[in-house]
């Protein structure tokens, strides 16, 4: 029986191309979850599975709360395909859930907004049991001309200038509703909640208030960086092992 399913997605991304199936390229989420997906149907060629996911991230980035959905012709229980699925997944993907959905859910066209967190780590010795989720910093930054800079950012702009995608046709403008920034211990965390983000657009927004924090970058000067629509003006893009996808609003 045909239905379409909603899934629930945590995935270390380290060992990962990203999200996007990638012609080439074995080592994709998508890629992955579709292989084992179709086998477990047997779906060819043209019936091939397609999982849709609520947004594409980046190579080496993790997520704890991706959300997708599928069509599949099967009359396995949602219990059943969640533990097949598990079973030959590797072991840096799981399933957390798998619910029948309406036929019209669709993963990235129905998300209202999405949390993302990019986490710093500073200090004399190595965070060795988290070096794969942080991107470790040579010293701490001043927290509170970050957070003063991030209050340009907030609102609805164009954030062209924050886009790793140059040559984008689409709109650029966005809303950013929060940017949270947390400190705790040696870890620094940086929670962005939207409506959605551009290529890059989170790690490019660290990698600008970073330089704002160690004094490269004054705060007001965001404003003029936001408004230059122009991408050599902002920061560099932060490192993708910091960046993790926390949660998708529907």
């Amino acid at each position: 029986m045909k239905r379409n399913y909603k899934l629930m997605i945590s995935y270390d991304g380290t060992r990962f191309y990203g999200w996007e199936r990638q012609p080439g390229k074995d080592m994709t989420i998508q890629g992955k979850l579709e292989s084992v997906l179709s086998r477990m149907t047997g779906a060819e060629g043209e019936k091939a599975v397609n999982v849709i996911g609520a947004g594409r991230t980046d190579a080496g980035v993790h997520a704890r709360g991706m959300t997708a959905n599928v069509v599949l012709d099967t009359d396995m229980t949602e219990e059943e395909i969640q533990n097949y699925m598990n079973t030959y997944l590797p072991e840096d993907i799981s399933v957390n859930e798998v619910k029948v959905c309406s036929d019209r859910f669709h993963a990235r066209y129905n998300a209202l907004g999405k949390t993302y967190r990019y986490t710093c780590w500073y200090g004399a010795s190595k965070p060795v049991f988290d070096r794969k989720y942080v991107t470790v910093l040579d010293n701490c930054p001043n927290i509170d001309k970050m957070k003063e800079a991030s209050e340009y950012l907030i609102g609805t702009h164009d954030f062209k200038s924050f886009c790793g995608n140059t040559h984008m046709k689409k709109s650029t403008v966005r809303c950013v509703d929060s940017i949270n920034i947390e400190k705790s211990g040696n870890y620094i965390r940086l929670y962005f909640h939207g409506n959605g983000f551009l290529q890059n657009m989170v790690r490019i927004l660290t990698g600008t208030l970073l330089e704002v924090g160690y004094g490269n970058i004054e705060p007001s000067e965001v404003k003029n960086i936001l408004e230059a629509c122009d991408r050599q003006k902002a920061g560099p893009t932060a490192r993708p092992e910091g960046l993790c996808m926390m949660k998708v609003d529907y």
